[in-house]
């Protein structure tokens, strides 16, 4: 049996100061450009290794202002460590995504990570590459959702549970989602039969 470590997390503010501390060591860009599971942007490539392009987009799913600190104080909560990943470079800024997960224990600096194990957190900083900004329409409706080999990424949150956690203060369960959408829908109808 392992023990049960205690985690001394820091408030985001010192984790942020530190990952832009490895970007900068790295001589990667320490400008951030945060985003979530929606502004991901899988599509098939047959050029690049392993056939799969990531890019992403913020037009179509805009990020708010109070998302990564709503998902570091959630993933705060949990016992895996709290990833900070950089996908690549944008204009000149390192685009990033908070992913947390157990699966991330097995992680080494081998793998690219630098760990910090007293607070729980590997930052991953990753290869000196230019990542697309997807702007057009028909590629993001046409972009990957399945069939797609597990990423890394795939470990993030998304913004509807950061939408969740600002108003019901958890995690919805896919019933309780369902629920809600459905009540919408009845209101949508309900209000033109006035």
């Amino acid at each position: 049996m392992q023990p049960i470590v205690t985690l001394n997390r820091p408030r985001l503010e010192a984790a942020i100061q530190t990952w832009k501390a490895v970007l900068g060591e790295r001589g990667l860009a320490t400008d951030l450009l945060w985003i979530f599971e929606e502004n991901l942007c899988f599509e098939r490539k047959p050029e690049v290794p392993g056939g799969i392009h990531i890019g992403f987009q913020t037009r179509f799913a805009p990020v708010p202002q109070e998302a990564l600190d709503v998902a570091y104080e959630h993933f705060c909560e949990a016992d895996g460590p709290i990833v900070f990943y950089r996908l690549g470079d944008w204009k000149g800024r390192s685009v990033c995504i908070l992913l947390a997960d157990p699966w991330f224990g097995e992680k080494t600096e081998r793998d690219g990570f630098v760990l910090h194990p007293e607070w729980g957190i590997w930052f991953h900083p990753g290869q000196k590459i230019e990542i697309e900004e997807i702007s057009d329409l028909r590629r993001w409706i046409r972009r990957l959702r399945r069939e797609r080999p597990l990423h890394d990424v795939d470990f993030c949150m998304t913004l509807v549970a950061v939408d969740e956690l600002q108003m019901h203060g958890r995690v919805l369960t896919p019933d309780e989602r369902y629920s809600e959408a459905m009540i919408e829908k009845l209101r949508r109808i309900f209000s033109h039969a006035n």
